[in-house]
């Protein structure tokens, strides 16, 4: 039998390590797993933070039932709905049918849309206090990182911050919890992926919540996803993170992306890709979007400042997985981008003028001229891509 795990006096965690879902929201690839994390704080009331996948409810249970030893749950404190946080509430409510749950309005709305629960449903506002015995928890409205109803609680005793969503990562916790007891180091990307994928869209929101937190000491950041981040200089990173991808400021480098049937298109990309290293840019990411998970491209383009695609023309359209790259990318509404294309034909070119339009729609900056070739590559395509490779080059160094 799986115990919690105490992270500090008074504070359990009694989250769950999913190993077995190969596509989390049913979109994003899992290589490393995730975690659902949950947790326990006991005072005079005891309450709980948020719950697990109802896939792992009879381990959770489990843990709940340890961590509370024989006493009743007072309180469940709803930061985030999505069901990977809030799936084991219906069966959490049947077992603990005196429990209070505590949300803002928009949580309410989903719970009783979700479980039609309606009855010991607490509503708070913003900046609202619950007491609890030694502990004082402070709530936090921050909706739209990552969906309406999304709050943090803050506990001004220890100094503790649950963040939901926020802050998390994928990965699974491979018997370390906090900080302290693993390498944060193999997160970071992670979170980079998880932030750019979930939460890409959401700059402004996250911003404004940044805002609100930077008036708190927080000492540890309890996220719903990845480790627990107790260590100073780790709880700068992750908060640095976050606030630099919700500015979209990328760093010096460039993404080429491009799509290729028989290697015509890519002959392109390498060509610019060549002469971006020739001009001294070392962070070069080539992905083929036929063989790489769109999760990896999107955080990639959240990373740097450069951005390159290309495309064959297929169907008189772009190369069907360059355009479904390209809408998530216009869906996560980024910014601050600097955009270079290419495109191949054999008989009747398109996706140059559709790279185009998509240029437009973002409003992102285009470098160079955009190169476009007919069959194969000869002398004159490949000086327009050594161009182009220069064009961002140039550009990016103007930043440094």
């Amino acid at each position: 039998m799986l115990k919690p795990i105490k992270i500090k006096e008074d504070l359990y965690y009694i989250g769950v390590n999913d190993r077995t879902r190969h596509l989390f929201e049913n979109l994003w690839p899992l290589p490393k797993g995730v975690s659902y994390n949950s947790y326990l704080l006991v005072d005079e009331k005891t309450v709980l933070f948020d719950t697990v996948d109802i896939c792992y409810s009879d381990i959770y249970f489990q843990k709940l039932e340890i961590a509370l030893d024989g006493r009743s749950l007072d309180y469940l404190v709803i930061n985030h709905m999505e069901p990977d946080h809030s799936g084991s509430l219906g069966l959490l409510r049947s077992k603990y049918p005196n429990v209070q749950i505590v949300g803002n309005k928009r949580t309410a709305d989903m719970v009783k849309g979700y479980f039609n629960i309606t009855e010991g449903v607490r509503i708070i506002e913003d900046g609202e206090e619950l007491t609890l015995g030694k502990h004082k928890l402070v709530f936090y409205l921050t909706p739209m990182v990552h969906w309406p109803e999304t709050m943090m609680t803050y506990d001004v005793t220890d100094k503790t911050i649950f963040s939901g969503d926020a802050f998390g990562t994928f990965g699974t916790l491979d018997g370390g919890i906090t900080d302290t007891q693993l390498h944060p180091e193999r997160y970071y990307d992670e979170m980079i992926r998880y932030y750019s994928n979930i939460v890409g869209k959401f700059g402004s929101p996250v911003q404004k919540a940044l805002e609100k937190l930077s008036t708190l000491e927080i000492a540890t950041i309890c996220s719903t996803h990845g480790p627990v981040w107790t260590q100073e200089d780790q709880i700068k990173k992750v908060v640095s993170i976050y606030n630099k991808l919700s500015r979209y400021e990328g760093d010096e480098g460039v993404v080429i992306a491009y799509g290729s049937m028989y290697g015509n298109t890519e002959q392109m990309a390498e060509a610019i890709a060549y002469e971006l290293a020739e001009q001294g840019i070392k962070e070069i990411i080539l992905h083929n979007v036929s063989k790489r998970s769109h999760s990896y491209i999107i955080r990639d383009i959240f990373k740097y400042k450069g951005l390159i695609v290309g495309s064959p023309t297929y169907n008189n359209k772009l190369y069907p997985e360059v355009e479904y790259l390209l809408s998530k990318v216009e869906g996560r509404e980024m910014k601050n981008r600097y955009f270079g294309y290419f495109g191949s034909f054999t008989w009747a070119g398109a996706a140059v003028k559709r790279l185009a339009q998509f240029a437009e729609d973002t409003k992102f900056e285009v470098i160079g001229a955009p190169v476009e070739m007919k069959q194969a590559m000869f002398n004159e395509t490949y000086e327009a891509c050594v161009a182009l490779g220069k064009a961002m080059a140039e550009r990016l160094k103007q930043d440094r």
